[in-house]
């Protein structure tokens, strides 16, 4: 329900928004530029400043505020593919400010988030075009947060670096540039946390952050008026407009004037893990009929080499028939709904339609089908471009979904380009799952056939993928969408004794921090990293990981420190699933876990996986155990360093 409450005067006045509970304000003050201020409880925790938009020749921003129409909202809705819950709950105060100039700031408080929008007038496009030179934002953190960044050299990134983490001094100091979303959180104890981030971001650039002299402000990638294919997969830019974007056929679209949401995430360590705000702030799907949208793990074939090895194993390994074959009964054997055909399956990566010699293509698909086990093709993203009728020609062949890399941009054309693709693979019926990606903005939820994105420090980096680094992925990265990581590594090392090189891959952590990461991170794919071979020996933990489900009717944060640790509980139907993971600041860690999300006045018998007593050398040391439990249960866990804690309620 949204419905207009009252429309005041707000000339020569500060404005402000309270969230339903009364905890979170939203200040607007305008003077000699607009500014908005957030404060919990009084606190006052971040603030937006210089918030301004020139477009076509027009700067709006510091204008008289003409007037100020409030209102609530309170919606109910399902997402298409639930993530964290099968129903979402979004509550809201909302005020549209209208400056003299006709320009509109839309302010949202919810109860742990304040977010904003630009709604341009009418008057702002010029021949039904609307040219946007720059978008000015300011970020001014309150004292005492540190910086959790993920740093990129330049706009061209794959969104795979390392996090780093800075007191805000130090990233003004360095001038560094990072992506989206960045935390700061509190240094005094308090886990204050602080999210900043984007959604709806339609038409137009994505957002980064420059840290300066001045402060952390909004930047934006300009418009690539001129491009040519670098390779086989990249691009070079070669003339650069002078403003970030361009829409064209504004006054038959209103949505057009209006930007992308701004927003602020304030809450604690486990809020920002139970939060559904991006969500809440994306349009919902376009698609009438999504029951062929069906997400699911995936047995993927490169990160372990392609190579399953063993007395079951007569044939030479690798991208051919006998291989991708094997796969595919190893992924019927454990319910997994599809696998992989990464690169190498082509004979050319610029060819989407001619495979490898011996890989026999069609025959694999039709084995696939006749297994119950979709297959998956992957792509770079520039032979997309070329070939774009390659969705109806899937389609015809029934491949169920493709697998699209190494964008590395987040221009306004190349957010086109993501567009694009979602909508004429949703026409065929296939699922997308794009990899060197930026990170969700709300495009997966208009088409959610765009089933993930990759733009994570995932097992790919190898030895570059640390525990510490992963502990901060549901607080970071997955709090804003789906993040395909690709966990599953059987070959577990501590990072002091890490050694590794494919075929023989390894993940850094023990054996339980990857079997409870497909608890802990969210994706619509979650895929199988590793060697069926690894799979088969280890046959309990595969059985664990396979009937882990990917999307969730409930979600609960049982413990949490940001970068540190998380315990998450996820309920499916009548079953639940909790996993653990910590970094290695400690030798151990230990937790008391009340079971009082189970329903009341029932039994259930609960198995788990835990670290071994040598876990802390041995990574690869666990333990497996089943008892009795109901809602008056209390669970004491153990996680060694790096380590993990999963289990199974039913």
């Amino acid at each position: 329900m949204l419905a207009t409450m009252s429309v005041l005067s707000g000339a020569g006045k500060d404005m402000t928004v309270k969230s339903p509970d009364g905890q979170l304000t939203a200040t607007l003050r305008n003077t000699q530029n607009t500014m908005l201020s957030i404060s919990r409880n009084g606190q006052e925790v971040m603030t937006f400043t210089d918030i301004a938009v020139t477009a076509n020749g027009k700067t709006y921003g510091n204008g008289r505020v003409a007037k100020v129409a409030r209102r609530k909202g309170n919606e109910t809705f399902s997402p298409v593919v639930p993530l964290k819950f099968s129903e979402i709950k979004s509550c809201y105060n909302e005020a549209v400010v209208r400056f003299d100039n006709g320009a509109g700031l839309v302010v949202r408080v919810m109860d742990n988030a304040v977010a904003y929008r630009w709604q341009l007038p009418s008057q702002a496009a010029s021949a039904d075009q609307l040219i946007v030179a720059d978008e000015r934002l300011m970020l001014a953190p309150a004292e005492g947060l540190m910086a959790h960044i993920q740093p990129c050299g330049s706009f061209n990134t794959s969104y795979e670096d390392a996090y780093r983490h800075l007191a805000v001094s130090e990233w003004k100091a360095q001038n560094g540039l990072a992506t989206l979303p960045a935390l700061f959180s509190a240094t005094d104890g308090s886990d204050l946390q602080v999210l900043v981030g984007e959604s709806d971001v339609t038409d137009y650039p994505h957002m980064f952050l420059r840290g300066s002299e001045a402060g952390i402000a909004a930047v934006f990638p300009p418009y690539p008026e001129v491009w040519e294919p670098r390779g086989d997969r990249g691009e070079n830019i070669t003339t650069e407009a002078d403003y970030i974007a361009c829409r064209e056929n504004v006054s038959s679209e209103p949505a057009a004037l209006l930007l992308p949401w701004r927003w602020a995430i304030v809450t604690d360590s486990r809020g920002l893990v139970e939060q559904t705000v991006p969500l809440q702030l994306s349009r919902r799907s376009l698609l009438d009929e999504t029951s062929w949208i069906r997400p699911g793990k995936v047995s993927w074939e490169w990160w372990n080499g392609a190579v399953p090895y063993g007395p079951d194993v007569d044939f030479v390994a690798g991208n051919n028939y006998e291989t991708y074959r094997y796969f595919i009964d190893f992924a019927a054997h454990y319910g997994i709904e599809y696998i992989l055909l990464d690169e190498g399956w082509a004979q050319s990566t610029r060819d989407p339609f001619t495979e490898k010699p011996g890989l026999r293509l069609h025959d694999l698909i039709a084995y696939s089908k006749e297994r119950g086990v979709g297959l998956l093709l992957w792509l770079p993203w520039l032979t997309v471009e070329q070939h774009f009728d390659l969705f109806a020609r899937y389609a015809e062949w029934g491949v169920a979904g493709v697998k699209i890399d190494f964008m590395d941009h987040a221009d306004q054309w190349m957010n086109g380009f993501y567009r694009r693709v979602a909508a004429e693979a949703a026409r065929h019926k296939l699922l997308v799952d794009f990899h060197g990606s930026f990170s969700p903005a709300g495009l997966e939820h208009e088409y959610p056939n765009v089933i993930s994105y990759e733009g994570v420090r995932g097992l790919e980096q190898m030895g570059g993928c640390r525990p510490e680094n992963t502990t901060f992925l549901p607080f970071m990265r997955n709090a804003v969408g789906a993040a395909d990581f690709t966990p599953g590594g059987m070959f577990n090392m501590q990072p002091d004794r890490y050694r590794s090189e494919r075929p023989n891959s390894g993940a850094m952590g023990t054996r339980v921090f990857q079997m409870a990461l497909y608890v802990v991170l969210e994706s619509g794919v979650q895929m199988l990293a590793d060697n069926p071979t690894l799979y088969y020996r280890n046959d309990d933990c595969t059985r664990f990981i396979a009937s882990v489900p990917v999307t969730w009717d409930e979600t609960r944060c049982l413990a949490a420190e940001a970068g540190s640790y998380v315990v998450v509980a996820r309920r499916k139907a009548d079953q639940w699933f909790v996993g653990a993971i910590c970094d290695g600041q400690q030798e151990e860690r230990t937790f008391s876990l009340p079971l009082d999300f189970l329903a009341s006045g029932r039994v259930y018998t609960m198995t788990a996986y835990s670290d071994g007593l040598n876990a802390n050398r041995q990574a690869m040391d666990y333990k497996r155990g089943s008892t009795t439990v109901t809602s008056d249960s209390t669970v004491d866990i153990h996680l060694a360093r790096n380590g993990g804690w999963a289990a199974v309620i039913k």
